[in-house]
């Protein structure tokens, strides 16, 4: 598996996918704080967004390649598309305090990195959401 947006499981109206910023297995991940980060902002953001209403998850994936994206109605990732660049603008360019990061509010509160947040998500959007193809929307099969 490459880089990407993919549609990984349909369950009815349930609609997973996966938002794949590393490749598997290669030995480059996410680091802890910037993914800690990116879930925080993504929350924050399905919260306050036209997504709002059809979002029912947002989080990291465990490998630390990317984030799973759950949504309610059956869409296509083309009709997708626009909202996750969206989603990722929203990381790229945020500043000041990370939503939700105190104490009161978050276990970890301390292990964020939003400079690195920013970077991955401007990277992201730049190198393989903004030319992305039929071929990078989908699993690709072997």
């Amino acid at each position: 598996l490459k880089k990407g947006m993919y549609v990984s499981r349909i369950d009815g109206d349930v609609v997973t996918y996966d938002l794949r910023m590393k490749v598997p297995n290669a030995g480059d991940y996410l680091s802890n704080g910037a993914l800690h980060t990116f879930e925080h902002l993504f929350a924050t953001y399905a919260r306050n967004s036209a997504l709002s209403d059809s979002v029912i998850y947002v989080g990291p994936m465990g490998c630390r390649t990317g984030f799973y994206l759950v949504v309610f109605g059956e869409v296509t990732s083309e009709e997708i598309l626009p909202l996750v660049r969206e989603l990722f603008e929203f990381v790229a360019d945020f500043e000041g305090d990370v939503p939700g990061a105190a104490p009161e509010e978050c276990g970890n509160y301390l292990d964020q990195n939003l400079p690195m947040a920013n970077w991955l998500a401007r990277r992201y959007l730049d190198r393989d959401l903004a030319d992305i193809d039929g071929k990078h929307l989908h699993y690709q099969q072997a």
